[in-house]
C-alpha cells in the first residue's frame, strides 16, 4: 500500500504493518520516516534489531536465513534492509518476493532505499512489497514549498517564525534539508518564542543547486531565483560546460515546440515524443507563454555560442557572465546594456 510521508504517522497509530519500504530522493526524510516506524516498533515491544547492508557482492540468502532465525533475545525483532543505490537484481527480487509472501509473524522488515526508477518500481518485487506492506516514496521539498515547510518545523520546535523569517532561511538553505533542519535546531536551542530575520542573519549560505535546477528555474520565469542558483554553481565550481550542456538540450526541445505552436500543431501531442516528462510540461508550458519562435531560435543561437566562448574559440565577456544573460532572458528578463560594465 502506498502511503505520503505526511500518512504515516496516522498508519502508525493504527499499528504496525510486517513490511515497510521507505525510499526516495531526500535523505533527511528518509532517515526520519525510518526513526517514526523504529520509534513505534520499540513500543510495540521489538527490542532487538539487525541491519543487513546491501553491497556489491551481498548474498541475498542472508535476508531468508536471518528473518527464519528468530530472535534469541526479545520476542519480536527489528529487520532493516538498507539497498541505498543498489538494485536488487534477479537473486535479491527473488527474496524480496519470498519475504513479502509469507513474511516471520515475529520480524518486521523496515527497507530503506535511495531513488526507485519507474521500470523498478514496475517490478515483481517492488509490486509484491507493495501489496504486502507500506511503501513510503519521499520527494525533495520543492523551492515554493520550502518556507513552509522550515514553518512547520520551527513551530514544532516551539519557535514562532515571524513575516519573512522562514522565507529568509529558505533562500539560504534551499536543496540542503540537512542544513535546514539544523538551522532550525540550533535556533530551538537557543532562542525561544518569536524568530525574525534579525535573528537569522548569521546564517550562513548553505544552499545547494544543480544545473537542472537552473534550467527548471529560468523555464519557470523566475528571473531573481535564475541569478542566486548561476552564482551559487558558479561559487562552487561547476563546470560552465554541464550548464550549457543542459541549456542546449532544453532551449532546442523548446525552439521545436514553438515552432509547432506557430504552425498550428497541438503542443501537447508533441511533447511526450520529444521525450518531455508530465512533470516539466508545466515548466515549458509557461516558457512558451513568454517566448516566440524568434527569441528561442536567438536564445538556441546564443547557447551555441556561449559553447563557442567556454571552449576557447569565440571572445567577448566572459562564460558566466554571458550565461547569466542567457538564463535571465530564457527567464523573460532582459539586462541592461551597461549590467557587465566594471
Amino acid at each position: 500500500m502506498r502511503l505520503k510521508p505526511d500518512q504515516l504517522e496516522g498508519q502508525l497509530r493504527r499499528g504496525l504493518a510486517h513490511l515497510y519500504l521507505v525510499f526516495g530522493d531526500e535523505p533527511l526524510l528518509i532517515q526520519e520516516a525510518a526513526d517514526s516506524i523504529r520509534a513505534r516498533a520499540r513500543k510495540d515491544g521489538f527490542d532487538e534489531r539487525e541491519v543487513l547492508t546491501v553491497e556489491p557482492g551481498f548474498d541475498w540468502d542472508r535476508l531468508s536465513q536471518t528473518a527464519a532465525s528468530g530472535s534469541l533475545f526479545a520476542s519480536h525483532r527489528l529487520l532493516e534492509l538498507r539497498l541505498g543505490e543498489a538494485k536488487p537484481g534477479d537473486a535479491g527480487g527473488k527474496a524480496l518476493r519470498a519475504h513479502a509472501a509469507d513474511p516471520p509473524p515475529d520480524t518486521l522488515l523496515l527497507i530503506t532505499a535511495a531513488r526507485i526508477d519507474p521500470a523498478s518500481q514496475n517490478s515483481a518485487w517492488f509490486k509484491a512489497l507493495d501489496q504486502a506492506g507500506m511503501v513510503v516514496q519521499v520527494w525533495p521539498v520543492g523551492a515554493r514549498a520550502l518556507p513552509d515547510w522550515i514553518g512547520r518545523r520551527m513551530r514544532a520546535g516551539g519557535l514562532i517564525p515571524e513575516p519573512g523569517a522562514a522565507q529568509w532561511l529558505a533562500e539560504r538553505v534551499e536543496g540542503n534539508l540537512l542544513a535546514a533542519a539544523q538551522e532550525i535546531d540550533r535556533l530551538a536551542i537557543l532562542h525561544e518564542g518569536a524568530v525574525n530575520v534579525a535573528t537569522l542573519e548569521g546564517i550562513g549560505d548553505s544552499a545547494r543547486y544543480n544545473v537542472f535546477d537552473l534550467v527548471d528555474s529560468a523555464l519557470a520565469g523566475e528571473a531573481a531565483r535564475v541569478s542566486r542558483i548561476l552564482r551559487v554553481l558558479e561559487a562552487e565550481g561547476v563546470d560552465p560546460v554541464l550548464c550549457c550542456w543542459a541549456l542546449h538540450r532544453e532551449l532546442k526541445v523548446l525552439t521545436q515546440l514553438a515552432l509547432a505552436a506557430r504552425q498550428g500543431q497541438r503542443v501537447e501531442a508533441l511533447m511526450p515524443r520529444l521525450g518531455v516528462r508530465e512533470r516539466r510540461k508545466p515548466l515549458l508550458r509557461a516558457a512558451l507563454k513568454r517566448l516566440g519562435v524568434g527569441e528561442c531560435r536567438r536564445l538556441l543561437g546564443d547557447c551555441a555560442r556561449l559553447d563557442r566562448l567556454i571552449k576557447g574559440s569565440a571572445t567577448g565577456g566572459t562564460p558566466w557572465e554571458e550565461m547569466l544573460d542567457l538564463v535571465v532572458r530564457l527567464a523573460g528578463v532582459r539586462l541592461p546594456a551597461t549590467f557587465f560594465e566594471k
